[in-house]
């Protein structure tokens, strides 16, 4: 059985909606660790394998450890039968692998760099801006429900879950409002709601103890 180190309220949880978009929760060990946070809460978990401390991280069956939100969501998709991705050979297989990697490439040092007000002519002309995402995402979705078309992929689940958590940093346009929305709606919010709950208070009784 797979490992899953996950922490609460992170990137990780991305994770944990997949699975249990794809009901296979209970075919991966959730092993909950802590992680430093932003505000200065948190640590640096010795349980956690990752070799910076972070989350989340996959160990493999074989004991091959796996780093990186869209390399994890797409190995845990394709070993469950890939029931939220085009396979080899479709024709939206290339735009959902340049959609992975835009998340980590593109997406993700954007929005940090939004989010700490970083403003240098170096990110603009290696990563562009919030303006960029927003013209990429509604590009996409100008004609369609979602990234690839008319069904959810794993894809629209990592590249909306920064704007879940953070809604403020989600460009001014109803386009992709309503995309993040459509998207959350399609994941069962209570049930991701509750096991995060659960898994803080396992956090802080293993603080006391």
């Amino acid at each position: 059985m797979p490992t899953l180190y996950h922490s609460p309220n992170s990137r990780s949880s991305r994770v944990i909606a997949q699975l249990m978009l794809m009901g296979k929760l209970d075919a991966v060990e959730v092993v909950i660790v802590d992680v430093p946070r932003h505000d200065g809460a948190g640590r640096r978990d010795p349980r956690n394998p990752h070799p910076e401390g972070k989350v989340p991280y996959l160990v493999t069956d074989e004991g091959v450890g796996i780093r990186e939100s869209a390399a994890i969501m797409i190995y845990l998709d394709e070993l469950f039968g890939q029931p939220f991705s085009p396979k080899m050979g479709e024709a939206t297989r290339g735009a959902y692998l340049s959609w992975m990697a835009y998340s980590g490439g593109v997406l993700e040092p954007v929005l940090v760099a939004a989010f700490s007000g970083l403003d240098h002519p170096a990110l603009a002309e290696t990563f562009r801006g919030m303006a960029e995402v927003a013209a990429e995402l509604e590009r996409a979705l100008h004609t369609a429900p979602y990234l690839l078309g008319q069904g959810l992929s794993v894809a629209d689940i990592l590249l909306a879950s920064p704007f879940q958590w953070a809604p403020h940093l989600m460009p001014d346009s109803a386009v992709i409002k309503d995309w993040v929305a459509r998207v959350g709606a399609e994941l069962d919010g209570d049930a991701l709601a509750a096991f995060e709950t659960e898994a803080m208070l396992h956090i802080a009784a293993e603080e006391v103890a």
